[in-house]
């Protein structure tokens, strides 16, 4: 199993750990655990090592066009210097990945997979290139930090990084000496930032951060918190929301589609599910009782007819209620009352709409 450069900073602060795509990384910190470093996020502000994430290039005359074909969001609906969310699917309409592309300019795009994925979607990308194209694995060589919540630009001022940017762009900028990759994303539906150091440079970069957060009360954070953070949004995480199973279509991930595009891996059968309307779809649950949805538990409906499966689970901090993303029958509507199979115990469910609390990215 592979370890973050950062690997020593969660054993020294005794962390829990876990099996994360092949990676041992943090789940939870003693003196609080998920409910406290959930909180420090949408209260205040929390550090993330996801250095799990993957990192790729695709750099060469006419890496963007060729992108392009390959995803199915389209890369000149954004500028140089900013981010974009997009999928990399099968020619049947699967997803491979879901990725954050960045685009340096048009012959040199920056990738971030999932740690899980990262190999598969090099592999794909490779095996279509043109010579011009070069397509490389970088997972080793960057770290990932994530600093999330609604103090995370005084946590950067702090640092002397008062650079200005929009949701979804990045710059190049220097924390405690680093250059560091500084984009204006997130999985935790708050204000927050990305940060992609050198290996050499993650632990100085990692120390500095935590030294300002940790004034301002913040804390350091699992990926527990993460996920329920992430499901609080409805944010989909592959092998879950989207599978090689599940389309984005289906996902409700169509916003991350180019339908405008001429083509790219999959268009045709997304294209033709899209004017058919897809037989499935994602939808969000809340629940009215003291279940909580877990990933895999079966929904059924009124009659007692199975009409889909929760795809993710958890008990949400903020709300105090069990919350959960399933893969339903597209008969199923907003403010349905439905039902889940908790261990042979029926709990009762609302359909609602996405994201379970308010979104602050912007």
């Amino acid at each position: 199993m592979k370890t973050s450069p950062l690997n020593d900073k969660h054993v020294a602060r005794n962390a829990k750990m876990a099996d994360f795509g092949g990676w041992l990384m943090p789940i939870e910190y003693p003196g609080g655990g998920v409910l406290a470093e959930h909180a420090s996020v949408r209260e205040r502000v929390g550090i993330f090592d996801v250095s799990h994430l993957g990192k790729a290039s695709v750099v060469g005359a006419g890496a963007l066009d060729f992108l392009n074909t390959m995803f199915t969001n389209d890369l000149n609906r954004i500028d140089n210097g900013s981010a974009q969310y997009t999928l990399l699917c099968t020619p049947d309409g699967g997803v491979v990945d879901d990725l954050i592309a960045y685009r340096n300019s048009t012959e040199d795009i920056f990738l971030v997979p999932n740690a899980s994925n990262t190999s598969d979607v090099v592999a794909v990308l490779q095996a279509h290139a043109p010579e011009s194209i070069t397509v490389t694995n970088r997972h080793s060589e960057f770290a990932v930090i994530a600093v999330q919540g609604p103090l995370a630009p005084k946590v950067l001022q702090a640092l002397g990084v008062n650079i200005e940017i929009d949701y979804m762009a990045f710059a190049h900028v220097n924390i405690s000496g680093a250059e560091v990759i500084l984009c204006r994303t997130g999985y935790t539906g708050e204000l927050g930032y990305e940060l992609l150091p050198l290996l050499a440079d993650a632990s100085g970069v990692w120390d500095a951060l935590v030294v300002e957060i940790e004034k301002l009360g913040g804390l350091v954070c699992g990926l527990g918190a993460r996920d329920t953070l992430r499901t609080e949004m409805g944010y989909p995480l592959h092998g879950h929301e989207l599978t090689l199973e599940i389309t984005p279509v289906q996902a409700s991930a169509a916003w991350a589609i180019g339908w405008d595009k001429p083509s790219f891996i999959g268009s045709d059968v997304l294209q033709l599910e899209r004017a058919n309307k897809p037989a499935k779809k994602s939808m969000a649950l809340k629940a009215l009782d003291r279940g909580i949805p877990r990933g895999g538990m079966q929904v059924k409906n009124s009659a007692g007819e199975v009409v889909g499966t929760v795809t993710s689970g958890t008990f949400s901090p903020t709300l105090k209620v069990g919350i959960g993303i399933a893969l339903v029958n597209s008969s199923v509507s907003v403010g349905e009352k439905l039902t889940i199979d908790v261990r042979g115990r029926d709990s009762q469910c609302e359909v609602v709409k996405l994201p379970f609390v308010p979104s602050h990215v912007r």
